[in-house]
């Protein structure tokens, strides 16, 4: 006889499913909001029973060696317990011979249209002792002891489709169709908030992953030998500063003490324009000696040149006389040149580079000694420092690139005029080879002084070389081949 419903009864079961449909969404909101792994466990053996009826729930963790990591009723699960061990049996027993569900067939191809193919859910798996008597007649034999008639198995899997565990629970009644579905879909929101506490693999094992032996190796491997001969452009990094080309460099003219510098540092200046004066006390003193003994000398001989009209003995003693008139001759015009060379000023136009003023006011000088630089703003150049660990074959006619400090948003192009073929110490005690470059005519420069770093391009050579080049220095210069 067929059942008729009446509208009550209609009203009474779309009540009930809304009630489990509600509980579902609240035991999937609790399981995404747990703030750890057992908490998470906790929650599904115990709170699941208010969606669907159970005497008993545990949930069991598929590690390495498997264990029962939570009972329903107990806060904390005993691994030394007879009831969890007897569990932990059950469950392996279980997990040993759960079997995936065949996939689904796909669906009849369709011109133009393509259906993916999603992997199965894992299934409710409903089993009583009866079932267990081939596989595990031990746990079998005690299943009257501790559980109830009917039990059910819920295995979990990662997004991989691999076991993670699975919730084993028992009852007296028989497990229905609306439980199992249930139980399914809380399956897949338990496996993947469990999912979010595994521990992440490390970069090793999943390189071992990749190149287990297959297709997968051989992509790998075939893609690793394309990018270890893809050509890169050999480049290094070298500290940088922009220095004037061909700079008059000022000199001292003669030994002495520096009494003033007329200009201050960066000053432009004009051709003739007072640079420094040197101290002339020296100087001024010699000159007045000089130029006594040589009006004495031009005096004494004007004397003998009288008396040696009527004294024939007087006539011998002009030549001499004559002799010391020419040396104080000489050396009153040697003085004077001397102490015109006293104040020293600019033989053509440029900026005035040198330190701190104060630095060279009441220092000795020799002659020879460089005091500072006449540079011309328009005429400069890169001079960058290779060291000797970073250095690649460089020549003439590579091109640089300057990164100054002071402008970081800046660049500018060089062109490589000559490297010096010997290291010297820098200022800050690195060998290095001196490298010369031009910016490129018509294009806007570096201001004069500015610092910065250089990239100096080398060669082309494969990305293999690039990777290796200073390991395999280092290397040479530990082992000595």
């Amino acid at each position: 006889m067929t059942e008729t419903r009446t509208p009550e009864g209609t009203a009474q079961q779309a009540r009930i499913d809304g009630q489990q449909l509600a509980l579902l969404w609240q035991l999937s909101a609790r399981a995404r909001a747990a703030a750890s792994e057992a908490t998470l466990g906790f929650t599904i053996v115990n709170e699941t029973l208010a969606l669907v009826p159970y005497r008993q729930a545990a949930w069991w963790r598929g590690d390495a060696p498997g264990h029962v990591a939570a009972v329903s009723g107990l806060p904390q699960s005993d691994p030394n317990a007879p009831y969890v061990q007897w569990l932990g049996a059950l469950c392996r027993t279980l997990a040993r011979g759960l079997r995936p569900a065949p996939p689904a067939p796909a669906a009849a191809h369709v011109e133009g249209q393509g259906a993916p193919v999603l992997p199965a859910r894992p299934q409710v798996r409903t089993f009583t002792a009866a079932d267990l008597q081939a596989d595990a007649p031990h746990v079998a034999a005690e299943w009257s002891a501790w559980w109830p008639a009917h039990g059910a198995w819920l295995p979990l899997t990662d997004r991989g489709g691999h076991p993670a565990g699975g919730v084993v629970f028992a009852r007296d009644d028989a497990w229905s169709a609306t439980d199992t579905a249930l139980l399914t879909e809380l399956g897949q929101v338990w496996a993947h908030a469990f999912e979010a506490f595994s521990p992440r693999a490390s970069w090793l094992e999943r390189a071992r992953a990749a190149l287990r032996p297959g297709r997968q190796q051989r992509r790998v491997l075939i893609g690793l030998a394309i990018l270890c001969v893809i050509p890169m452009r050999l480049t290094v990094l070298a500290p940088a500063e922009v220095t004037p080309k061909d700079p008059f460099v000022v000199r001292s003219p003669l030994d002495g003490v520096i009494d003033r510098l007329y200009v201050k540092p960066n000053q432009p200046v004009q051709r003739g324009t007072p640079l420094l004066g040197l101290d002339a006390t020296t100087l001024q003193s010699r000159y007045a000696v000089a130029r006594k003994d040589f009006d004495t000398a031009q005096e004494e001989y004007r004397q003998t040149e009288q008396l040696a009209v009527t004294d024939d003995r007087t006539r011998l003693d002009m030549a001499e006389r004559r002799g010391k008139l020419d040396q104080s001759r000489v050396e009153l015009d040697y003085t004077a040149r001397q102490l015109a060379r006293v104040n020293v000023n600019a033989t053509r136009s440029g900026v005035a580079v040198f330190s701190d003023p104060n630095e060279w006011t009441g220092k000795a000088v020799a002659v020879g000694e460089k005091i500072l630089v006449l540079a011309d703003p328009a005429r400069v150049e890169v001079t960058a420092w290779l060291p000797v660990a970073d250095n690649i074959d460089v020549k003439p006619g590579t091109s640089l690139t300057l990164y100054p400090k002071s402008s970081p948003l800046s660049s500018y192009d060089a062109r490589i005029d000559s490297i010096a073929w010997r290291a010297e110490p820098t200022p800050d005690g690195v060998l290095a080879y001196r490298v010369r470059a031009t910016f490129a005519a018509g294009d806007t420069h570096a201001p004069l002084g500015a610092m910065g770093t250089a990239r100096i391009r080398g060669p082309w050579v494969p990305a293999i070389y690039y990777v290796l080049r200073r390991p395999l220095t280092l290397a040479r210069q530990w082992l000595g081949w």
